[in-house]
């Protein structure tokens, strides 16, 4: 039997907030266990949620960048449910009355586009979390995390694979960013997935046993929890079994989803609208100022600088990556004055190599887009050849100095003088007659042995082009 997947993504996108959503409480990642969690969070007697405007700020602008229904009128609901991350014994969120309606986000796998509908965005606090290391077989709970403020973000059942998925979710990772709504960092869990998973046979409208993996955070786990769930599902059914609703764990190290608890349906939760906040009213003023504050998008951007700059589909997809990397770009261009594909081929090149090899984004790079333009202005006027502006990066890395400043100090500068460089190709074509006659009967590959032969002699600092062009000369005498 033909199987078809069947994919929806909730993803949790912690709001880049000072504060938490219902309280004064600070965010910041990295604090000492419990230290960051006020009587408000914790839901004590007596202590009452004030809502904070700037989460309803960053879920709009989220709205609206999808092209999403914002709703005039939204309401906080109470989700009811016990677990020690959560010593309240409920959580504020919204159900019935959401804040962000109906949206959409356009991916592209194996150069087909695809549309993934968005059936919502709603807000809400986040829980503790619970830790299971180094507890001697017990479990410790850190309240820093509760109260911030989340803006779950739920999909159609569009996806088809665990590549879509992967692309909806990279997309997305990609737009909270630039949108400066979320600082996107899975490790910290500020982004992180449910997937539901179901398969049914191909053909058929009815959609199969879904199955939820909780809690994924990474691209990579995303892909091979999905997969392996695909395949226990088929596997499942095709040996006479049923796939239950159930709530699952990816487990990376063994490559397996295993089951944590049966899948509760929302009148489990028993919502009723929460008697401590107000409803939500959004005005057409306050529409307007947000929509006034909507970025450039990352499509609309990728689309600009293969048009604005002739880049091709791969340069501009990674240089559009993130606002962070597409500013500096466009700064690198505008103070060095090269060509686009200079500046383009550097960044995504030499530069990203080294960011990668440290770790760093490119918001910490060593190298500003000031310096590295006045690098690729000496390759662009001939002061150094492509080579040497290698070892010259390098030294820029691991200095505060400029291109000019170390090609000075090195002595690095181009060799341009025709009469020197003849002088030694006419030495180099004397010395090697036997590779003279290989390259005069025919054999061309022997051309690239003369080059090497001239650019060892000057220490790298010919002019490539006027090698090749002299070499070409003297050679077909």
């Amino acid at each position: 039997m033909e199987w078809e997947t069947v994919i929806g993504l909730e993803i949790h996108t912690q709001l880049a907030t000072q504060s938490k959503i219902f309280s004064g409480a600070a965010t910041a990642y990295g604090a000492e266990p419990n230290t960051q969690a006020c009587a408000v969070d914790l839901g004590l007697p007596g202590v009452l949620p004030v809502l904070n405007e700037e989460a309803v700020h960053k879920a709009v602008i989220f709205g609206m960048a999808i092209e999403a229904e914002i709703a005039p009128y939204s309401v906080f609901a109470r989700k009811n449910y016990f677990y020690p991350d959560l010593p309240k014994g409920y959580q504020i969120s919204q159900f019935e009355l959401p804040i962000v309606g109906n949206g959409h986000l356009d991916i592209e796998v194996d150069g087909v586009s695809k549309r993934i509908g968005i059936t919502r965005a709603h807000l809400e606090e986040d829980a503790g979390k619970s830790l299971h290391e180094d507890f001697h077989g017990l479990t410790g709970i850190d309240l820093n995390r509760a109260g911030t403020p989340l803006l779950e973000i739920v999909s159609e059942p569009d996806m088809r694979s665990a590549k879509e998925a992967v692309a909806y979710m990279r997309k997305l990772h990609e737009l909270v960013r630039y949108l400066d709504i979320c600082d996107g960092n899975m490790q910290e869990g500020s982004f992180r997935c449910d997937a539901n998973v179901s398969v049914r046979p191909k053909g058929q409208k009815e959609f199969g046993t879904r199955a939820e993996i909780k809690n994924i955070n990474s691209f990579k786990f995303v892909e091979k929890a999905i997969n392996h769930e695909i395949e226990r599902q088929i596997e499942l059914i095709e040996n006479g079994g049923k796939v239950v609703q159930e709530t699952r764990l990816y487990d990376s190290v063994k490559d397996e989803t295993r089951s944590m608890r049966s899948k509760e349906e929302a009148n489990d939760y028993r919502y009723f609208p929460d008697p401590d906040l107000l409803p939500v009213f959004i005005s057409e003023e306050f529409k307007a100022v947000v929509k006034a504050q909507l970025p450039e998008l990352p499509q609309a951007k990728k689309h600009r600088f293969k048009d604005q700059y002739a880049l091709d589909e791969e340069n501009a997809a990674i240089l559009t990556y993130s606002c962070q990397l597409a500013d500096y770009f466009e700064a690198v261009l505008k103070a060095s004055g090269c060509e686009a594909r200079l500046c383009a081929n550097w960044i995504t090149g030499d530069l990203s190599a080294a960011l990668n090899k440290a770790g760093l984004e490119i918001t910490d790079s060593p190298v500003s887009d000031e310096r590295l333009a006045g690098l690729l202005a000496r390759i662009s006027d001939n002061t150094i050849s492509g080579k040497i502006a290698k070892q010259v990066f390098e030294e820029m890395w691991q200095s505060t100095a400029t291109a000019d400043e170390i090609i000075a100090e090195k002595g690095l500068k181009q060799i341009t003088d025709t009469g020197a460089i003849e002088a030694i190709i006419d030495k180099i074509i004397a010395a090697n007659p036997g590779q003279v006659e290989q390259y005069r009967s025919g054999k061309d590959k022997v051309f690239a042995f003369f080059v090497g032969q001239v650019m060892k002699e000057m220490q790298g600092k010919a002019n490539p082009a006027e090698v090749n062009k002299m070499l070409k000369v003297k050679l077909n005498q």
